[in-house]
């Protein structure tokens, strides 16, 4: 499952549950000097061999991550499921006595269709920032989506000390990760999410990585973002599933927005 569920969905969900949403400004981490700091390639290629290694990652050619999320100051939890495959993406959220909410990417198509907005496309920077989100096999890609990366520093995250990469895409706002100096794991990461609502700046905590084919994977993340923070937990993970492409087709509501 990717590192982040598209805090879209999530900032939807909290609204519907009559939260106010606080925009929160984005304070500088401080961090250590960059001298003497490994190359942000040398990070990120060490993260794509420490969770199993590109041969591990290129026998991976679809995915079914089951798992479920909670927002427990509004009582709100569901259970989720993503569906992957090279270029395609659906995830579905069941809300315990509310409903759907869903989301794709489909012919470089990102849309939404939710409980609270109802079906929408995605454009600008949203668009981009869940067209990244999805890709397949995301950490051996990492060339290609993000050309430009630099190690800005070294800081403590929960009491382990991480290098603070910046990765760059052509497109769209920066990603700031944080890599365990010791494991050589993702254990943070800080963006800032263009929405329909402005900016929102969004932190998500990465832990309790486990193995799934030969492939290490994030089981436990807490999004934090509109003043909420979301938990979701990854309960099991389908690797090579056999998933039907019509899996991926847009809903009706969404295909007559494209139309």
């Amino acid at each position: 499952m990717n590192k982040k569920l598209s805090m879209g969905i999530i900032i939807g969900i909290t609204l519907m549950a009559g939260l106010s949403p606080v925009i929160p400004g984005q304070e500088p981490a401080a961090t250590a000097p960059a001298a003497n700091l490994p190359s942000a390639e040398s990070v990120l290629d060490r993260y794509v061999e420490v969770t199993g290694g590109r041969e591990a990652y290129e026998r991976r050619k679809s995915e079914v991550a089951h798992g479920k999320m909670e927002i427990a100051p509004a009582g709100i939890s569901g259970e989720l499921t993503t569906f992957s495959k090279p270029g395609l993406q659906y995830v579905v959220i069941e809300l315990a006595g509310v409903g759907k909410v869903e989301q794709g990417v489909k012919d470089d198509i990102a849309w939404e269709n939710s409980i609270l907005q109802g079906p929408r496309i995605k454009t600008g920077d949203e668009r981009l920032a869940t067209l990244r989100e999805a890709i397949f096999n995301a950490p051996i890609h990492w060339r290609e989506v993000y050309p430009t990366v630099e190690t800005v520093g070294i800081e403590s995250i929960n009491g382990a000390e991480a290098y603070r990469v910046l990765q760059t895409p052509v497109e769209g706002n920066p990603v700031t990760t944080y890599y365990s100096v010791e494991t050589g794991l993702a254990i943070k990461s800080e963006a800032i999410l263009a929405s329909q609502m402005g900016n929102i700046p969004v932190e998500v905590t990465m832990s309790e990585y486990r193995e799934f084919e030969g492939v290490l994977s994030p089981t436990r993340m807490i999004q934090k973002a509109a003043g909420q923070n979301v938990n979701i937990t990854v309960d099991s993970v389908e690797i090579n599933a056999d998933i039907p492409d019509e899996r991926f087709d847009l809903p009706e509501a969404v295909q007559a927005l494209v139309k």
